[in-house]
């Protein structure tokens, strides 16, 4: 139980984080004020959106593992795969 309440914390960190991030670069974009930048800034959050929900998946699989057969965690590996591909 410990070890599972860890890994649902450090998912929340990390999306907590991300969310953080995204605030500050909304607020950046609206200090700078100028389109250019904002896509700049816009670019930036496309690359740390997936390496986030990677992470996060990553942490969620390594907790499901120990309640999951292997084929059910194939499944869901090939899932979040696919979403990383699909929002390329």
């Amino acid at each position: 139980m410990f070890n599972e309440l860890r890994t649902v914390k450090g998912m929340a960190l990390l999306r907590f984080l991300a969310g953080t991030i995204e605030i500050t670069a909304a607020l950046l974009m609206l200090k700078l004020g100028r389109v250019k930048s904002a896509m700049k800034i816009n670019s930036v959050l496309g690359l740390i959106g997936p390496l986030v929900l990677f992470i996060v998946s990553t942490l969620g699989i390594i907790g499901l593992s120990q309640h999951l057969s292997l084929n059910k965690m194939l499944i869901v590996v090939i899932g979040v795969l696919l979403i990383l591909i699909g929002t390329r």
